[in-house]
């Protein structure tokens, strides 16, 4: 192998390596991806909310309008709908989602077998993965 060669094997290696850092996912590791229980999920799309593209399309000199943007987050719920009859109703896997999101964060939140979510990671639209838990604070109590 010559110089070049190895420049050019050198330079798609570092490539592909990039390709893989951006495509990379978060997964809450509180997630139990082994259990066949259902549990509950946020899952957070890569597109974002429509003022907060906008926003960030401003600050790179990217021209976006509102209402594509709003466009844009209706079009990544209508992928992911798709992905989930695709990927989970043809394998017929149970889920249910409880709660879309598109303001201030673009996704939704679903329930379904914690095995399935390595069949959904199948699907381009996801950014991130989270356990969908509720928290309670319990107020002071009164001085007697």
């Amino acid at each position: 192998m010559n110089l070049k060669d190895h420049k050019d094997v050198t330079e798609r290696q570092k490539k592909e390596g990039e390709e893989v850092m951006k495509s990379a996912l978060y997964i809450d590791p509180k997630i139990d991806m082994n259990s066949e229980k259902t549990i509950s999920i946020i899952i957070h799309f890569k597109t974002q909310p429509a003022k907060a593209a906008v926003a960030l399309a401003e600050a790179k000199g990217v021209p976006l309008t509102l209402e594509k943007a709003k466009i844009d987050v209706e079009e990544s719920h209508a992928r992911f709908q798709e992905d989930l009859k695709r990927l989970l109703d043809q394998k017929h896997i149970p889920y249910a989602i409880t709660y879309t999101y598109t303001t201030a964060f673009n996704g939704v939140s679903m329930k379904l077998p914690g095995t399935a979510i390595k069949t959904l990671l199948q699907s381009k639209e996801i950014d991130a993965i989270y356990a969908n838990k509720e928290y309670h604070l319990e107020p002071p109590l009164k001085p007697m």
